[in-house]
């Protein structure tokens, strides 16, 4: 942005802090008449070409704090204290051209769910052009030029043909690259990223943070990074901010804060990130065969499974000869990108997709070929634990009845014995059981995904499918559902498919890994052979991608990615 163009607050404001925050206090209020206080007594101070990482598990106000720099709370009925500038403007008090020059063109945000950011009916390139047309007096084909080459600067290949695409043609990735399109569409000083990676792949997540470390040296554009992912800042920012309960718990050097935090809750944090030369101690298959009745022999098998799909128009082959099996009390890891078939593997090992073609033997027993009526029995054996809670769970219904329909469909137990059943399943998974009348939206992501294991293991199956389980929870969360897991399946005798594209946790909680790459197994091996010794190209990939927490060596991975690409 050249100096003429700056706002006048902006040009006094030059020599003095980009963001600088003082008190900050946001407090929303909760049906009772009270309040509930998300952010408290907050400081902190960027200045431009630095980065921030502001980290903390759900609920420590850090996305609060971001949409309070844009003024996005403003109309809510939320209750703002303290001082805030960002490039010179209080966004608590600017109004007009004001208000509309600090979110775009001073100031521009990439949230965390690209397909609720992005509308569905227009196409991605008309809508960057909107964001510039609002801000700087363009014709609407400068706007449309500009689009194209923000797309193409945020790595979209053949920029102009895919601008006129709506959303649902883009993939998460690019998606996401999409949105860091829009917000640099007019050149602003300061990018604010919400969670920018949550729920992508590793080696996409590897991508967009790359991109944004790029756009910052090349723009001088300051970030603030908002994650629960201390991976995830370790290459990115400078300083890091942790918080807990709204409050600021430690702040300094990114390398200082994650290699010797001071504070419990800190330590806490960087203890839960899981790593990938953490070694897990392999327990014997036979002996938690043996505490089910079995002798550590194989309970799956799957032979040559495929599963095409799409009609006359064309055929889309989404899992591709993929042979596995799957023994009495072990935990197979299964990892891959997005689009790489897993999810569909997981969900043909339950019967819930039909195979195209292949054999599927459980127990000894073909069933591949059952109809409904003679799987119904096995079903109760083979259950799954979705990734998104709340789409699996009836937001109308009770957790309590939602965890009682596979026992009341059984129609072996009286009402108040399924009743009883449910109260010992939720106190299993660490919920209270007099929580049995609430429903989903009173529970937490973690909570909720703790109702989700509860629901599967209601019919006592022998095998769980667990898709991407811990892929949107933050790291303390996530380390308490995978440590669930893992006492279950040490006290139960299960077997469990843990599906997921963080192969730090895969190799947490795996026996043994199958990697997959557009629809079949290219891996396969002990968790200690695939992650010490990987063979494929692609596994080695997957592998460089896993974020670290050493500030040092993520640069030293960022630098290998980028030699690999200029190759």
């Amino acid at each position: 942005m050249s100096a003429d163009a700056r706002t006048p607050a902006v040009a006094a404001a030059t020599d003095a802090p980009l963001v600088e925050v003082r008190g900050l206090t946001v407090e929303f209020p909760v049906d009772d008449g009270g309040s509930v206080r998300a952010v408290d007594g907050l400081d902190f101070t960027l200045r431009a070409g630095q980065a921030l990482g502001i980290v903390g598990e759900s609920g420590s106000g850090k996305s609060t704090v971001a949409f309070d720099l844009l003024g996005l709370h403003r109309g809510t009925g939320a209750r703002l204290g303290g001082t805030v500038r960002v490039a010179g403007v209080d966004p608590h008090t600017a109004e007009g051209g004001e208000l509309t020059s600090l979110r775009g063109r001073l100031a521009a945000m990439v949230f965390q769910d690209p397909l609720s950011a992005l509308d569905p009916y227009y196409a991605i390139g008309d809508q960057i052009a909107e964001v510039l047309r609002t801000h700087r007096q363009v014709t609407r084909r400068a706007a449309r030029a500009r689009a194209v080459e923000v797309l193409d600067r945020v790595g979209i290949p053949d920029a102009a043909r895919r601008s006129r695409l709506r959303p649902h043609e883009f993939s998460g990735g690019m998606r996401q690259r999409a949105l860091i399109a829009m917000a640099l569409a007019c050149e602003p000083r300061l990018l604010i990223a919400d969670e920018p990676t949550t729920a992508l792949d590793v080696t996409v997540q590897a991508q967009i943070l790359d991109l944004l470390h790029d756009l910052r040296a090349e723009t001088g554009a300051g970030l603030i990074l908002v994650t629960h992912d201390l991976g995830v800042v370790a290459g990115s920012v400078d300083e890091v901010l942790v918080m807990k309960d709204g409050r600021a718990v430690e702040h300094g050097g990114v390398a200082e804060v994650l290699g010797s935090p001071r504070e419990p809750y800190t330590r806490a944090l960087v203890g839960a990130v899981p790593r990938l030369d953490a070694v897990r101690e392999p327990e014997p298959v036979a002996a938690t065969a043996d505490a089910a009745g079995g002798s550590g022999d194989v309970l799956l098998e799957a032979t040559g499974l495929r599963k095409e799909f799409g009609g006359r128009g064309g055929r889309l082959t989404a899992v591709d000869d993929v042979s596995l099996t799957v023994r009495r009390g072990e935990t197979l890891g299964v990892v891959g990108e997005s689009g790489s078939g897993k999810t569909t593997l997981g969900r043909m090992l339950v019967r819930l997709l039909e195979p195209t073609a292949g054999r599927l033997v459980y127990d000894g027993r073909d069933i591949g070929g059952l109809g409904e009526r003679r799987l119904r029995p096995i079903r109760r054996e083979l259950q799954m634990v979705f990734q998104d809670p709340v789409s699996s769970l009836n937001p109308r219904r009770s957790i309590g009845e939602s965890i009682a329909d596979p026992l009341r469909a059984a129609g072996s137990l009286t009402d108040r014995q399924v009743v009883t059943r449910v109260r010992e399943l939720l106190e299993r998974v660490g919920l209270d059981p007099d929580w049995y009348h609430r429903y989903p939206h009173e529970f937490s992501g973690g909570q909720r995904q703790r109702v989700g294991i509860a629901r599967a293991l209601a019919p006592e199956p022998k095998l769980i499918v667990c898709d991407e389980p811990v892929s949107a929870l933050d790291v303390t969360t996530q380390a308490q559902v995978v440590a669930l897991l893992g006492e279950l399946r040490r006290e139960l005798g299960l077997s469990l498919v843990f599906v997921a594209h963080d192969l730090a946790v895969v190799r947490q909680v795996s026996d043994r890994v199958a990697v997959m790459r557009a629809g079949r197994v290219v891996e396969h091996g002990t968790a200690d052979q695939i992650y010490d010794s990987p063979q494929h190209a692609y596994t080695k990939g997957l592998l460089a991608a896993v974020p670290v927490l050493d500030p040092e060596e993520s640069a030293q991975r960022r630098a290998a990615r980028r030699a690999l690409v200029r190759g």
